[in-house]
């Protein structure tokens, strides 16, 4: 795991700065000017697990880089943080479009916290027993599922189809294939009865199953990581 800390010249380098805190917990550590294109071709091949944006009281300057930052390929879906002091946390927006904040001066334990969050957040993976994709999680084994910590309520099939859909990420499959492959082979229902599930689940779970997709004039799959 590796940090990107984007901050004014010379803030970076201080003992109460981020670079040193976050070394200091064992983490690599690269910087870049809070004016500087960020559009860095490096960056494809190693991006960063986090960004980190000092603002401090720069909130503004802070917002544009975030703009730089979501403009650069490499560095779009990485998850980002500002840093801000007190007197200026009044002026960040929910629609600002940072992943999460954290005050400054820093405390080392809540700021390693508010990384691995965000870090955790953004990431997917397939277990034995849980699921997760971006936000959600599905718990196999409890036939449960949340959505950024919250439980969502789903019926036998719609959770069904949601959990064979994400086992098998990346791969088509015709409405027919998931009547059988979900609701069973003696199931005599029309291939309707998945548009509705589909529907359904989207209305359930919104963004958090954007990945979703109907392949059309063939049917549905859940798209790879």
């Amino acid at each position: 795991m590796w940090i990107l800390v984007v901050g004014p010249e010379g803030l970076s380098e201080r003992e109460e700065g981020a670079v040193a805190i976050l070394r200091e917990l064992g983490c690599r550590v690269q910087t870049a000017n809070l004016w500087d294109s960020l559009d860095d071709p490096a960056l494809y091949e190693d991006p960063p697990t986090v960004v980190l944006v000092e603002a401090i009281d720069e909130v503004d300057a802070g917002r544009a880089a975030l703009v730089r930052l979501r403009a650069a390929r490499a560095l779009s879906e990485v998850p980002v943080i500002i840093a801000v002091s007190v007197n200026a946390m009044s002026r960040l927006d929910a629609n600002d479009g940072f992943d999460d904040f954290t005050l400054f001066p820093y405390v080392p334990p809540e700021l390693y916290q508010r990384i691995r969050r965000v870090e955790w957040r953004r990431s997917e993976f397939t277990a034995n027993e849980r699921v997760k994709i971006g936000d959600m999680m599905l718990d196999l084994a409890a036939h449960e599922i949340t959505v950024a910590g919250r439980p969502v309520q789903l019926t036998h099939q719609e959770f069904a189809l949601l959990r064979f859909l994400a086992q098998h990420r990346g791969r088509v499959f015709s409405r027919q294939q998931l009547l059988e492959r979900v609701w069973g082979v003696d199931y005599y229902g029309s291939s309707r009865t998945v548009d509705i599930h589909v529907r359904r689940l989207r209305m359930k779970l919104g963004n958090a199953i954007r990945d979703l997709e109907t392949v059309r004039g063939v049917g549905y799959k859940m798209k790879a990581p």
